[in-house]
């Protein structure tokens, strides 16, 4: 249990840092490359630690202290219009503002796309790994997303708030301090992901290319495959 938790950990922080790596590359001169530089560094000293970890609580812990870090800089790949999508900390239930508007909605998306991917492959979405059961919740769909969140979730919702994709009056305030995309938004919002999911790229596992609405069920099946002793370990998606 905890060796599957380990992987999928080890690709979300993986992934984080390769998402803080190309915002260096690509807008160096726009962003505190210094600042990012460090948590990049900070990030990379935790990979080899999360592959000797064999206490899920502890790879819980050491996983909360990698999506702080990665957090604390979030704000940095944030390019446009800041007066609006200003980002200070993850936010949920409710989320307090417009960017974590967008990435609550993009994770609900990305976790029913996992789920759909588990039970096509045989798997109860509802059995989870590292993160503990509860009833009707989808343990194994968030286990699985959570590698996937920095490179398909997060990714878009940057590259549609620098693109300039959404504005202030795609969202509402509700009386409990929550922000919401209104209808509008959410279409918008649709429309870009089912178009974002159609893009190519090449599985670094696989070798294939393949479009970015079937890595869900490409990992699914990987899992299954590891689950039912086709293969030796689970490889989690490595975003390059």
């Amino acid at each position: 249990c905890c060796a599957l938790a380990r992987s999928m950990v080890f690709g979300k922080v993986y992934n984080a840092r390769w998402s803080i790596e190309r915002t260096r590359r690509d807008h160096g001169l726009r962003v505190d490359d210094r600042r990012l530089q460090e948590v990049s560094g900070q990030l990379k000293s935790m990979l080899p630690q999360l592959l000797c970890q064999v206490d899920l609580d502890s790879l819980r812990g050491q996983e909360g202290a990698a999506a702080t870090a990665y957090f604390d800089v979030f704000e940095q790949f944030i390019l446009a219009d800041r007066s609006v999508f200003h980002f200070q900390t993850r936010s949920r239930r409710p989320p307090l503002d417009p960017v974590n508007a967008l990435l609550s909605f993009a994770y609900s998306l990305l976790a029913h796309d996992c789920a759909w991917a588990l039970e096509s492959v045989g798997l109860d979405s509802y059995v989870g790994f590292l993160h503990r059961d509860r009833p009707g919740r989808s343990s194994l769909a968030l286990d699985l997303m959570e590698e996937l969140r920095p490179c398909i979730a997060d990714r878009f919702v940057l590259t549609c708030i620098n693109n300039r994709i959404f504005q202030s009056s795609d969202f509402i305030l509700r009386e409990n301090g929550g922000v919401f995309l209104n209808e509008d938004g959410r279409r918008t919002f649709l429309k870009r992901w089912q178009e974002r999911k159609k893009e190519s790229l090449t599985h670094p596992f696989l070798g294939e290319k393949v479009s970015w609405g079937l890595i869900p069920y490409l990992q699914a099946l990987l899992l299954a495959r590891y689950l039912r002793g086709d293969i030796d370990a689970y490889p989690p998606f490595l975003w390059k």
